[in-house]
C-alpha cells in the first residue's frame, strides 16, 4: 500500500491544478484519472492530426491567480484569438451579442414591435406582484424580457442543451447564467456601445494546440515532480472510518491496489464518490445522490473539404428543426488544430442523455445526421464537401438544475462536510454548472485548506461567479477578500451558455 499526503480523484482542470498548487507547496500527491489523458471535458481530442475540443474552451478570467497559472504553465504557447459568435434562427443568423439594426432587419417591423409589446406587459405584471419570485427557467425569463423574446431567443435552446421543459428548469440557472441582462440595457448597449466593463469580451487567449495542451503540460510537471498521474485508473472504493477517509482502492488493467493519504480531494461526479464510500453513507444521503441528474454531450467531428466557410469561432442553433445545439468552427480558435489549411474541421455538438435516440445512434448514422445538417444550415458546406468524421460521447457533461437538485444537494452538501480530510471542488464534484477558472478556484482554496486555511469551497458558486462582466469597484472589492483569505467573487452574469 502507497502512501501520499494527498489523493485526488479525477484529473480535470480542478484536480491537476490542486496537485500543481501543492507540489509548488513541496507536498506530493497522486491524482488517478480514469481515461487515457488528462483534462476531463477540457481536454482535447485528437483524430487524424485535426485538433478539437469537448465544446469550446476560452481561457478568459478575472481571477488573477487562475491566469497566472495559465501562463506559468504555457508561458509563450497561447495565442490571442477574436471572439465572434452569431445565433442562427429559422434561417437567419442573428449577431450576438445583440446588434440592434441586425436584430430588427431580421426579426421585421411586426415582430420587434410584438417585442416590445411582450416586453413591456412583463413588467407591468412584474409591479402588479412585487415580491412574487420566479420560480422555474420560463419564469425568470419571462420576467425579463417578455413571452415572445423567451420563445424566440430561449425556449428552443435551452431545451434542446437540458432536454427537459423551461418550466422544470430551477430559476437558479438562468440567474447564474444570465444575470444582470435586461431588454433595455440590451438595446442601450447595441445602439451606444457598452457603458460599463464589457458584457462579452472581444478576444480571448487559447493555447494553440487546444486546450488539452494545458493540462497536458501541466502532467509532465507533476509528473517530473514526483507527483504522479495515474491514467486509466478507476476507483473501485473509498475507504473510511468514521468522518475520516483513509483509503481508496484502485485498479488499472488486471491490477488492483491501494493508496493511503492524508487528505483527499475529490473531482469525481459527487453521486459516484458517495456510491464508492465504504462504508456506506446514510440511505437518505445516498437517495439524494440518486435524485441528481446529469446531462451528457456528444460531438460530432467533420473534416471539411473547403479553406474557409465562416468567420465565427461558433454559432447557437436555436432552430428547433435542428438537433445540433452548437456549432465550433476549430480553425477560428487556431489554425494549428487543423493539420491541412485547405480543409476545416467543425464540431457539431449534440447535448442528449445516455440512452436516448441521438445517444444510441451509431457513429456512421452521427455523422451522415451532422453532414446533412452542416449543408442544411447553409453554412458554405456543400453536399460531398465532408470526407472524414468522428464522434467522442462525453458522460455527465453538465449537471441539471431541476426542479429536486436544490434539496438533494443540500444533503449532500451537509453530509460532505462532516468529513475531517475529504473535499470536494470542480463542475462534477460539487454538482454546479461551473466554468473552468472557478473549478480551478475551488481547487486553489481546497489546497489552501490543506496548509490551515478555512474557506467554505461551496460558498465559491457560478449562481455569483460568473465573471464576463465586472465593475471596478466589485472586482477590486474580490482581489481585495481573495488576498485576506476569504472566499471571493461577487460578479454578475451576462450571457447564456
Amino acid at each position: 500500500m502507497k502512501h501520499y499526503p494527498v489523493a485526488i480523484l479525477g484529473g480535470g482542470p480542478a484536480g491537476l491544478t490542486a496537485a500543481y498548487q501543492l507540489v509548488k507547496q513541496g507536498i506530493q500527491s497522486v491524482v488517478l484519472e480514469r481515461s487515457d489523458k488528462v483534462g476531463g471535458i477540457s481536454r482535447t481530442e485528437t483524430y487524424r492530426g485535426y485538433r478539437f475540443d469537448i465544446g469550446g474552451h476560452r481561457f478568459f478570467t478575472k481571477v488573477t491567480e487562475v491566469e497566472q497559472f495559465w501562463h506559468e504553465i504555457l508561458t509563450d504557447d497561447f495565442i490571442k484569438v477574436p471572439r465572434l459568435s452569431r445565433i442562427y434562427y429559422q434561417g437567419k443568423f442573428y449577431n450576438y451579442p445583440l446588434s440592434l439594426f441586425n436584430a430588427l432587419s431580421n426579426l421585421g417591423v411586426v415582430t420587434s414591435f410584438m417585442i416590445l409589446v411582450s416586453y413591456l406587459k412583463a413588467k407591468l405584471k412584474a409591479k402588479l406582484r412585487p415580491g412574487n419570485e420566479p420560480e422555474t427557467f420560463e419564469e425568470w425569463v419571462i420576467d425579463c424580457f417578455g413571452y415572445r423574446l423567451y420563445r424566440i431567443f430561449f425556449k428552443t435552446y435551452t431545451e434542446k442543451v437540458w432536454g427537459i421543459p423551461c418550466d422544470k428548469i430551477r430559476a437558479d440557472w438562468a440567474a447564474q447564467r444570465i444575470q444582470g441582462m435586461s431588454l433595455k440595457r440590451a438595446v442601450i448597449n447595441a445602439v451606444f456601445g457598452s457603458q460599463n466593463a464589457k458584457s462579452l469580451i472581444k478576444e480571448f487567449d487559447y493555447p494553440r494546440l487546444g486546450p488539452g495542451m494545458m493540462w497536458e503540460r501541466c502532467q509532465e510537471i507533476l509528473d517530473s515532480k514526483g507527483s504522479p498521474v495515474e491514467l486509466h485508473t478507476s476507483v473501485l472504493r473509498v475507504e473510511r472510518e468514521g468522518t475520516r477517509i483513509k483509503s481508496i482502492t484502485a485498479q488499472r488493467g488486471d491490477q488492483t491496489f491501494q493508496i493511503e493519504a492524508d487528505h483527499f480531494v475529490s473531482t469525481m461526479p459527487v453521486t459516484a464518490l458517495l456510491h464508492r464510500l465504504d462504508p456506506p453513507p446514510p440511505e437518505h444521503v445516498l437517495e439524494a445522490a440518486r435524485g441528481l441528474k446529469y446531462r451528457d454531450f456528444l460531438i460530432v467531428s467533420l473534416v471539411v473539404n473547403q479553406p474557409d466557410l465562416f468567420p465565427d469561432n461558433w454559432i447557437y442553433i436555436h432552430s428547433p428543426e435542428f438537433k445540433v445545439g452548437r456549432i465550433q468552427n476549430f480553425k477560428n480558435w487556431s489554425p494549428e488544430m487543423v493539420p491541412d489549411s485547405s480543409k476545416t474541421c467543425l464540431g457539431m455538438e449534440y447535448f442528449c442523455s445516455e440512452g436516448d435516440d441521438l445517444w444510441e445512434m451509431s457513429d456512421a448514422d452521427l455523422i451522415k445526421l451532422a453532414s446533412r445538417e452542416a449543408v442544411e444550415l447553409g453554412l458554405g458546406v456543400n453536399k460531398g464537401d465532408v470526407e472524414d468524421g468522428t464522434v467522442i460521447r462525453q458522460h455527465k457533461a453538465y449537471p441539471v438544475y431541476d426542479g429536486e437538485y436544490r434539496q438533494h444537494l443540500q444533503v449532500i452538501q451537509d453530509y460532505l462536510e462532516t468529513f475531517e480530510n475529504l473535499q470536494t471542488v470542480g463542475r462534477n464534484g460539487m454538482h454546479r454548472y461551473n466554468n473552468q477558472d472557478h473549478s480551478m478556484l475551488t481547487a486553489m482554496l481546497a489546497v489552501r485548506n490543506i496548509l490551515g486555511e478555512k474557506h467554505d469551497l461551496w460558498n465559491v458558486n457560478t449562481e455569483r461567479s460568473y465573471h464576463e462582466e465586472f465593475t471596478k469597484q466589485q472586482w477590486s472589492s474580490v482581489q481585495e477578500q481573495f488576498k485576506e483569505g476569504r472566499s471571493p467573487i461577487e460578479a454578475t452574469v451576462v450571457t447564456p451558455s
